[in-house]
């Protein structure tokens, strides 16, 4: 008995149980409906969940796009496997999203910390051993015309150079 009054407490009733897992599916069909093409080609889907995406993102009137985004939620309903398919990929793909922005946020950072004359020294010493193939004098000379000049070419160059090692370390 108390077991089911947990479950109550935690997941709500029945009808409520299904409504909120109604919604969820229908947040994903308006989810699937936003996406551009590339992100689409990187989902695994079935050919008739394609061809409702397809219909629901070619779809423009107000209540005729909510009425095609209901559809192709009733569609995913009816394909579990593909629909939870569909999910972890797309949660997947934030994750790789995220990553992506954290590193360049951590570039742009860096960036800034080499543009600031009081912590440029240690800046420079994180690239030394982050990023070994980087020139550090050319840095530092683009470093100083940043501190000096407040030069922006050089801040953004800094960048572009910040951003190669990185791509070629992952490489």
């Amino acid at each position: 008995m108390q077991n089911n009054e947990e479950e109550y407490r935690t997941l709500g009733r029945g009808r409520s149980i299904k409504k909120r897992a109604a919604q969820a599916v229908e947040e994903l069909a308006q989810r699937l409906a936003g996406l551009s093409d590339a992100e689409l080609a990187k989902l695994p889907k079935d050919p008739d969940i394609t061809k409702e995406i397809q219909l629901a993102r070619n779809t423009r009137g107000g209540s005729s796009r909510k009425r095609q985004i209901k559809h192709l939620a009733g569609v995913l309903r009816g394909h579990d496997e593909e629909r939870e398919a569909i999910e972890i990929a797309l949660n997947g793909q934030a994750v790789i999203q995220r990553q992506e922005v954290l590193a360049f946020h951590h570039l742009e950072e860096l960036r800034d910390r080499l543009c600031a004359k009081e912590s440029c020294e240690a800046a420079l010493a994180e690239v030394r051993t982050t990023y070994p193939q980087l020139d550090l004098g050319k840095l530092a000379r683009l470093a100083g015309s940043v501190q000096d000049h407040s030069d922006k070419r050089a801040a953004r160059e800094i960048f572009r150079h910040l951003r190669k090692a990185e791509e070629a370390s992952d490489v």
